[in-house]
């Protein structure tokens, strides 16, 4: 009976949900008009503010596109094609690669938001090998297996608290820092991960649609394969001239290669060994590079492998940053703080972190960063914890503090089902090559993203810190 339903809603999507791009423009005027009638801001503000932000993203989105196409490079290897190959003996059915899927994807994402990619990769490599998998629900699997990172060490909510003179502590609002072990430590959070990896792919398995409908991705391809008619090693040999030269000997020179990679390796080094595991977006994007040249062995290889893997990145590129001039409106127009400052207004000690939670969801929509979805709302949060815990001792209202914010985090990150701007994340990924648009995939996310509402509503209204 669920996985009919998806499938209802699966069809509805496909309807009625105009194009992610269409998405990010009624967005925009929805955030305008509310800052206009809610706040009376001033049009020309709004549009200012549109434009102020509009540019704040650029080095986020140059941040994306080299995550995903240095992540799908690694993928064009030989090395990983046969190690995805042994696994794939291993899967015999359509829903065991769903719950594999969900289950790595999940583990990934604990350990830094940006693997969702890695899981994507492995997705669409083993959607080539096993026959019966319908792809756009696999997408969707994928995709939900995202919204774990809230919980894990790349969480940035958690970790902004625990960074010294961070600016919640810079504007008096904190007095100190709050260390993770009662935020990404605490019992909330340790059963929330559990939830994520024992639910979620079982979640995921009983809601496979019945029928595959021609959705298999050798039918979306239209029976071709997707891989180049050369393979990358033998493009490269089809590019030497027909003589010896010194441009055909630096170009195929794997240790010129590897010197540049023996660089990388001591820098990685370097970094965690002072740092700990540091996995921020740059340190990230770095080690896919030195391992995809580590993987690819020339220049030659590696430059078509880079080629292969930009070919389908459009999306990012002109949409982020119209969601970033959303994020300036909320900023600049005080729209997000108004928003933050309703909770003071009606929560009480047992419902802030409910409020707290649906804050954190719905702003999630104008500003999809969880950092700076924070830097927004949450000041008005804090304070409006401290206004309700007033006379609790420090540690008691720490811990208060500790729980609003991660059902903020909660909350946006469960909020990412609804909505595709991290959809675009996979698609260069998942649907290179294949006609497959965001309408296609996010129907699939509704039940999910309803029994994971009810449940994570229940665990930071009931779990204690």
């Amino acid at each position: 009976m669920l996985s009919k339903l998806g499938e209802k809603f699966t069809d509805f999507f496909k309807r009625n949900m105009p194009d992610a791009f269409v998405f990010a423009l009624v967005l925009t005027l929805f955030t305008g008009l509310l800052a206009f009638f809610w706040l009376g801001t001033a049009p020309l503000k709004i549009v200012r503010s549109w434009y102020d932000g509009f540019w704040t993203l650029l080095e986020f989105g140059m941040q994306m596109v080299l995550l995903i196409i240095t992540g799908y490079s690694i993928a064009l290897s030989g090395a990983v094609e046969k190690g995805i190959d042994k696994l794939a003996r291993l899967i015999k059915r359509p829903r065991q690669v769903y719950y594999f899927v969900v289950l790595i994807g999940s583990l990934l994402s604990m350990v830094s938001w940006g693997w969702v990619v890695i899981a994507g990769v492995l997705a669409r490599e083993l959607a080539l090998r096993i026959r019966g998998v319908n792809y756009n629900y696999l997408i969707a699997c994928t995709y939900f297996s995202s919204i774990s990172w809230v919980t894990g060490m790349s969480s940035s909510i958690p970790l902004l608290l625990n960074t010294d003179q961070n600016f919640m502590i810079q504007n008096g609002l904190l007095t100190a820092t709050i260390p993770t072990s009662v935020t990404l430590g605490s019992l909330l959070n340790v059963c929330m991960m559990a939830v994520m990896l024992l639910l979620g792919p079982l979640l995921m398995y009983w809601l496979a649609p019945q029928a595959n409908e021609g959705n298999d991705l050798f039918a979306l391809m239209g029976h071709e394969s997707e891989q180049s008619p050369l393979g990358i090693r033998e493009e490269a040999e089809s590019l030497k001239h027909p003589y010896k030269t010194l441009s055909d000997r630096l170009n195929n020179s794997v240790v010129l290669q590897y010197a540049v990679a023996a660089m990388g390796l001591v820098y990685i080094i370097y970094h965690f060994g002072t740092k700990g595991l540091d996995l921020n977006l740059n340190i990230m994007i770095f080690v896919f590079i030195m391992l995809g040249l580590l993987l690819h062995k020339t220049p030659m290889r590696y430059g078509i492998s880079m080629k292969r893997a930009s070919s389908n990145i459009s999306a990012i590129l002109f949409q982020f940053p119209f969601y970033a001039g959303i994020m300036g409106i909320m900023t600049f127009t005080g729209l997000g703080a108004a928003l933050g400052k309703q909770i003071a207004l009606v929560a009480t000690h047992n419902s802030y972190p409910f409020y707290a939670y649906i804050l954190g969801g719905v702003v999630n929509f104008a500003i999809p960063s969880g950092g700076g979805e924070y830097a927004v709302i949450g000041p008005s949060v804090i304070e409006a914890v401290q206004h309700i815990g007033a006379g609790l001792p420090a540690a008691e209202l720490t811990m208060m503090t500790a729980r609003a914010s991660m059902a903020i985090a909660y909350g946006e990150g469960l909020t990412n089902l609804l909505q595709p701007f991290y959809l675009l994340l996979l698609l260069p990924v998942m649907a290179k090559g294949i006609n497959i648009q965001a309408r296609d995939v996010m129907g699939y996310l509704v039940i999910p993203f309803l029994c994971y509402f009810v449940l994570q509503i229940l665990m930071v209204l009931l779990l204690p810190v």
